[in-house]
Protein backbone atom coordinates (compact mmCIF):
# COMPACT_ATOMS: atom_id res chain seq x y z
CA UNK A 1 0.00 0.00 0.00
CA UNK A 2 1.36 3.43 -0.96
CA UNK A 3 2.44 5.55 2.01
CA UNK A 4 0.54 8.84 2.02
CA UNK A 5 3.02 10.57 4.38
CA UNK A 6 6.32 11.72 2.87
CA UNK A 7 9.26 12.70 5.06
CA UNK A 8 10.31 16.27 4.34
CA UNK A 9 12.79 16.93 7.16
CA UNK A 10 14.04 15.36 10.37
CA UNK A 11 11.17 17.11 12.14
CA UNK A 12 8.13 16.25 10.02
CA UNK A 13 6.24 14.35 7.33
CA UNK A 14 3.80 15.95 4.90
CA UNK A 15 0.75 14.75 3.01
CA UNK A 16 2.52 15.62 -0.22
CA UNK A 17 -0.35 14.66 -2.52
CA UNK A 18 -2.63 17.22 -0.88
CA UNK A 19 0.03 19.92 -1.01
CA UNK A 20 0.56 19.25 -4.71
CA UNK A 21 -3.17 19.59 -5.24
CA UNK A 22 -3.04 23.11 -3.79
CA UNK A 23 0.39 24.70 -3.12
CA UNK A 24 -1.18 27.06 -0.55
CA UNK A 25 -1.91 24.09 1.71
CA UNK A 26 0.47 23.04 4.49
CA UNK A 27 -0.34 19.68 6.09
CA UNK A 28 1.64 17.09 8.01
CA UNK A 29 2.71 15.30 11.19
CA UNK A 30 5.80 15.84 13.32
CA UNK A 31 8.42 13.34 14.48
CA UNK A 32 10.10 13.23 17.89
CA UNK A 33 13.44 14.32 16.42
CA UNK A 34 15.33 17.53 15.83
CA UNK A 35 14.21 19.49 18.88
CA UNK A 36 15.69 20.77 22.16
CA UNK A 37 13.71 18.89 24.85
CA UNK A 38 15.58 16.47 27.11
CA UNK A 39 15.06 13.18 28.90
CA UNK A 40 11.68 11.52 28.37
CA UNK A 41 10.71 14.40 26.07
CA UNK A 42 13.74 14.12 23.81
CA UNK A 43 13.71 15.90 21.61
CA UNK A 44 10.87 17.52 19.58
CA UNK A 45 8.07 17.47 22.16
CA UNK A 46 5.21 19.78 21.11
CA UNK A 47 2.91 19.25 24.12
CA UNK A 48 2.65 21.86 26.88
CA UNK A 49 0.75 19.60 29.28
CA UNK A 50 3.38 16.87 29.86
CA UNK A 51 5.60 18.70 32.40
CA UNK A 52 8.31 19.55 29.89
CA UNK A 53 10.08 22.91 30.18
CA UNK A 54 7.79 25.56 28.69
CA UNK A 55 10.63 27.30 26.87
CA UNK A 56 11.72 24.01 25.31
CA UNK A 57 8.23 23.38 23.95
CA UNK A 58 8.00 26.88 22.51
CA UNK A 59 11.46 26.52 20.95
CA UNK A 60 10.46 23.16 19.44
CA UNK A 61 7.37 24.77 17.96
CA UNK A 62 9.49 27.59 16.55
CA UNK A 63 11.72 25.00 14.90
CA UNK A 64 8.67 23.43 13.23
CA UNK A 65 7.31 26.86 12.28
CA UNK A 66 10.58 27.63 10.50
CA UNK A 67 10.64 24.24 8.78
CA UNK A 68 7.13 24.58 7.35
CA UNK A 69 7.33 28.36 6.88
CA UNK A 70 4.23 29.05 8.97
CA UNK A 71 4.75 31.57 11.84
CA UNK A 72 3.94 30.39 15.35
CA UNK A 73 1.76 33.47 15.86
CA UNK A 74 -0.65 31.98 13.30
CA UNK A 75 -1.05 28.62 15.07
CA UNK A 76 -4.18 27.51 16.94
CA UNK A 77 -4.07 24.76 19.58
CA UNK A 78 -6.52 22.98 21.87
CA UNK A 79 -6.91 21.44 25.30
CA UNK A 80 -7.87 17.93 24.17
CA UNK A 81 -10.21 15.88 26.36
CA UNK A 82 -11.01 12.73 24.32
CA UNK A 83 -14.53 13.91 23.51
CA UNK A 84 -16.25 14.94 20.26
CA UNK A 85 -16.25 18.73 20.50
CA UNK A 86 -15.26 20.36 17.21
CA UNK A 87 -14.64 24.09 16.65
CA UNK A 88 -14.83 26.22 13.51
CA UNK A 89 -11.68 28.35 13.57
CA UNK A 90 -11.50 31.96 12.39
CA UNK A 91 -8.98 34.81 12.58
CA UNK A 92 -10.22 35.65 16.08
CA UNK A 93 -8.65 32.39 17.33
CA UNK A 94 -5.23 33.17 15.82
CA UNK A 95 -2.39 32.43 18.25
CA UNK A 96 -4.50 30.69 20.90
CA UNK A 97 -2.59 27.75 22.36
CA UNK A 98 0.46 28.51 20.22
CA UNK A 99 2.90 29.52 22.96
CA UNK A 100 1.18 28.28 26.12
CA UNK A 101 -1.46 25.82 27.28
CA UNK A 102 -3.57 28.33 29.21
CA UNK A 103 -4.81 30.12 26.08
CA UNK A 104 -5.61 26.90 24.17
CA UNK A 105 -9.22 26.25 23.15
CA UNK A 106 -10.87 24.38 26.01
CA UNK A 107 -12.44 20.92 25.75
CA UNK A 108 -11.80 20.58 22.01
CA UNK A 109 -10.71 17.57 19.93
CA UNK A 110 -11.44 18.80 16.40
CA UNK A 111 -10.68 21.94 14.42
CA UNK A 112 -11.67 23.12 10.95
CA UNK A 113 -11.57 26.26 8.85
CA UNK A 114 -11.78 27.77 5.39
CA UNK A 115 -9.76 30.87 6.30
CA UNK A 116 -6.17 31.61 5.29
CA UNK A 117 -3.31 32.40 7.62
CA UNK A 118 -4.25 29.88 10.33
CA UNK A 119 -2.42 26.65 11.19
CA UNK A 120 -4.64 24.16 13.02
CA UNK A 121 -2.70 21.94 15.43
CA UNK A 122 -3.50 18.96 17.68
CA UNK A 123 -1.21 16.72 19.77
CA UNK A 124 -0.82 12.93 20.00
CA UNK A 125 1.19 10.07 21.46
CA UNK A 126 -0.69 7.01 20.01
CA UNK A 127 -4.18 8.37 19.31
CA UNK A 128 -5.37 8.70 15.73
CA UNK A 129 -4.99 11.94 13.76
CA UNK A 130 -7.64 12.23 11.04
CA UNK A 131 -7.26 14.91 8.37
CA UNK A 132 -10.10 16.26 6.22
CA UNK A 133 -9.91 18.22 2.96
CA UNK A 134 -12.65 19.42 0.62
CA UNK A 135 -10.59 20.70 -2.35
CA UNK A 136 -13.39 22.48 -4.20
CA UNK A 137 -14.85 24.23 -1.14
CA UNK A 138 -11.39 24.81 0.39
CA UNK A 139 -12.35 23.50 3.83
CA UNK A 140 -9.70 21.76 5.92
CA UNK A 141 -9.81 20.14 9.35
CA UNK A 142 -8.51 17.54 11.78
CA UNK A 143 -9.69 15.49 14.73
CA UNK A 144 -7.91 13.70 17.58
CA UNK A 145 -9.36 10.20 18.05
CA UNK A 146 -8.23 8.01 20.91
CA UNK A 147 -10.39 5.00 21.73
CA UNK A 148 -12.90 7.18 23.62
CA UNK A 149 -13.23 9.73 20.83
CA UNK A 150 -13.33 6.97 18.24
CA UNK A 151 -16.22 5.05 19.80
CA UNK A 152 -18.01 8.36 20.42
CA UNK A 153 -17.88 8.93 16.65
CA UNK A 154 -15.70 12.02 16.35
CA UNK A 155 -14.60 10.93 12.85
CA UNK A 156 -18.21 11.17 11.63
CA UNK A 157 -18.91 14.30 13.67
CA UNK A 158 -16.59 16.33 11.43
CA UNK A 159 -18.49 15.08 8.38
CA UNK A 160 -21.73 16.26 10.00
CA UNK A 161 -20.20 19.67 10.73
CA UNK A 162 -19.24 20.07 7.08
CA UNK A 163 -22.73 19.20 5.90
CA UNK A 164 -23.80 22.47 7.54
CA UNK A 165 -21.54 24.21 5.02
CA UNK A 166 -23.10 22.32 2.08
CA UNK A 167 -20.16 19.91 1.78
CA UNK A 168 -21.27 16.37 0.95
CA UNK A 169 -19.31 13.35 2.28
CA UNK A 170 -18.40 12.31 -1.28
CA UNK A 171 -16.55 15.63 -1.69
CA UNK A 172 -14.31 15.02 1.33
CA UNK A 173 -10.82 13.54 1.19
CA UNK A 174 -9.65 11.95 4.45
CA UNK A 175 -6.30 10.72 5.71
CA UNK A 176 -5.73 8.60 8.82
CA UNK A 177 -2.29 9.40 10.20
CA UNK A 178 0.42 7.80 12.36
CA UNK A 179 -1.02 6.15 15.47
CA UNK A 180 -0.69 2.93 17.44
CA UNK A 181 -1.27 -0.27 15.44
CA UNK A 182 -3.28 -3.30 16.50
CA UNK A 183 -0.16 -5.36 17.27
CA UNK A 184 0.81 -2.77 19.89
CA UNK A 185 -2.64 -1.93 21.24
CA UNK A 186 -4.18 -4.50 23.59
CA UNK A 187 -7.53 -3.64 25.20
CA UNK A 188 -10.13 -5.29 27.43
CA UNK A 189 -13.81 -6.24 27.24
CA UNK A 190 -14.94 -2.78 28.35
CA UNK A 191 -13.34 -1.08 25.33
CA UNK A 192 -14.51 -3.75 22.89
CA UNK A 193 -18.06 -3.43 24.22
CA UNK A 194 -17.99 0.25 23.24
CA UNK A 195 -16.45 -0.55 19.84
CA UNK A 196 -19.24 -3.01 19.08
CA UNK A 197 -21.82 -0.26 19.65
CA UNK A 198 -20.47 1.89 16.81
CA UNK A 199 -19.33 -0.62 14.20
CA UNK A 200 -22.18 -0.98 11.71
CA UNK A 201 -23.94 -4.33 11.50
CA UNK A 202 -22.32 -6.59 8.96
CA UNK A 203 -19.05 -4.64 8.95
CA UNK A 204 -15.76 -6.39 9.65
CA UNK A 205 -14.75 -6.04 13.30
CA UNK A 206 -11.60 -3.92 13.78
CA UNK A 207 -10.21 -6.21 16.47
CA UNK A 208 -9.08 -9.79 17.08
CA UNK A 209 -9.31 -11.91 20.21
CA UNK A 210 -5.89 -12.46 21.78
CA UNK A 211 -6.94 -14.33 24.93
CA UNK A 212 -9.91 -14.27 27.27
CA UNK A 213 -10.73 -10.62 27.91
CA UNK A 214 -7.81 -9.40 25.81
CA UNK A 215 -8.08 -8.04 22.25
CA UNK A 216 -5.86 -6.42 19.64
CA UNK A 217 -7.70 -3.27 18.53
CA UNK A 218 -7.02 -1.52 15.21
CA UNK A 219 -8.02 2.11 15.84
CA UNK A 220 -7.12 3.09 12.28
CA UNK A 221 -9.47 0.47 10.83
CA UNK A 222 -12.20 1.45 13.31
CA UNK A 223 -12.05 5.08 12.21
CA UNK A 224 -11.90 4.16 8.53
CA UNK A 225 -15.08 2.12 9.01
CA UNK A 226 -16.77 5.04 10.78
CA UNK A 227 -15.80 7.42 7.98
CA UNK A 228 -17.09 5.06 5.28
CA UNK A 229 -20.39 4.61 7.12
CA UNK A 230 -20.62 8.42 7.21
CA UNK A 231 -20.30 8.49 3.42
CA UNK A 232 -16.64 9.42 2.96
CA UNK A 233 -15.28 7.42 0.03
CA UNK A 234 -11.75 8.72 -0.49
CA UNK A 235 -9.68 7.62 2.51
CA UNK A 236 -5.93 7.01 2.75
CA UNK A 237 -4.42 5.23 5.74
CA UNK A 238 -0.79 5.49 6.81
CA UNK A 239 1.48 2.48 7.37
CA UNK A 240 3.19 4.19 10.30
CA UNK A 241 2.69 3.03 13.90
CA UNK A 242 3.76 5.42 16.66
CA UNK A 243 4.74 2.49 18.88
CA UNK A 244 6.52 0.30 16.30
CA UNK A 245 8.50 3.14 14.72
CA UNK A 246 10.38 3.98 17.91
CA UNK A 247 13.08 5.97 16.15
CA UNK A 248 10.51 8.40 14.71
CA UNK A 249 7.62 8.84 17.14
CA UNK A 250 6.66 9.22 20.80
CA UNK A 251 4.30 6.51 22.14
CA UNK A 252 2.36 6.84 25.40
CA UNK A 253 1.92 3.09 25.71
CA UNK A 254 5.41 2.04 24.65
CA UNK A 255 7.10 4.74 26.75
CA UNK A 256 5.14 3.95 29.90
CA UNK A 257 3.06 7.11 30.01
CA UNK A 258 5.88 9.63 30.39
CA UNK A 259 6.72 10.88 26.93
CA UNK A 260 6.46 13.81 24.53
CA UNK A 261 3.70 14.67 22.10
CA UNK A 262 3.63 14.64 18.31
CA UNK A 263 1.63 17.20 16.35
CA UNK A 264 -0.71 17.12 13.38
CA UNK A 265 -1.02 20.38 11.49
CA UNK A 266 -3.00 21.77 8.56
CA UNK A 267 -3.44 25.29 7.27
CA UNK A 268 -3.86 27.64 4.31
CA UNK A 269 -0.97 30.04 3.85
CA UNK A 270 -1.67 33.65 3.06
CA UNK A 271 0.05 35.17 0.05
CA UNK A 272 1.95 37.46 2.39
CA UNK A 273 3.30 34.64 4.56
Amino acid sequence: MKEIFKKQANQYYSIADWEKMNPSLTVGFTTKNGGVSEGAFSSLNTGFHVQDELQHVVENREIIADQIDFPLACWVGAEQTHKTNIRFITKQHKGLGAKDYESALKDTDGLYTNEEGLLLTLCYADCVPIYYFAPHQKYIGMVHAGWKGSVAGIAAEMVECWKQHSIEPKDILAVIGPSICEECYIVDDKVIGEVDKIVAAGKEKPYTLLSEGQYKLNLQKLNESILRTAGVQQIDVTNYCTSCHEEEFFSHRRDGGRTGRLMSFIGWKEASL
